[in-house]
């Protein structure tokens, strides 16, 4: 549920990318991608995109930059590659070109996870960010984590998020 006070601030009908980074998923496999595309839909928001990509930081990055040079898209939503093995490589691919950081989205990411994983909660590295005004959130892999992130966090205030990023530029 949004803050009281970004009720009537809310854009609707969200235009969302999603992209799960795995050199194993398929779209059989995809349950964290599936999960994020029902949970965008049952909200109202729309599926503008939907990529399955291997954990190859310059592929992502390439994709990521074509998703937010084109104005079809308001939210890019990753799944998987954030973790510390060897071929995890999601936020090093992204958070280079963001030019905004919400770091307030990992912190409560990692203080929520923490709640139903324990320490272990230290080992994501969720991060979340605005590039060419597109909003992007990187989160695990796993079902659970992505269920955890669209309910508690994203979902909630990416309505009020893209407002804010559409609003034109003041010259202050």
């Amino acid at each position: 549920m949004p803050a009281p006070q970004h009720e009537n601030d809310q854009h609707r009908n969200v235009r969302c990318c999603v992209i799960t980074v795995s050199d194993t998923r398929t779209v059989d496999t995809d349950t964290g991608g599936k999960l994020i595309i029902s949970r965008l839909e049952a909200a109202g928001h729309l599926i503008h995109n939907y990529d399955i990509l291997k954990d190859e930081p310059a592929t992502i990055a390439k994709h990521v930059r074509e998703l937010c040079s084109a104005t079809a898209c308001h939210a890019i939503l990753l799944t998987g590659g954030t973790g510390l093995s060897a071929r995890d490589s999601t936020v090093e691919a992204i958070e280079p070109l963001l030019q905004k950081q919400l770091d307030g989205f990992g912190e409560l990411f990692r203080m929520l996870s923490y709640e139903q994983v324990g320490a272990a909660a230290m080992l994501s590295r969720a991060v979340a960010g605005v590039l060419n005004r597109t909003v992007i959130f990187l989160m695990p892999g796993s079902p659970e984590a992505v269920g955890l992130a669209m309910d508690k966090l994203i979902l909630p205030e990416l309505g009020h998020i893209v407002s804010l990023l559409a609003k034109p530029q003041s010259d202050a």
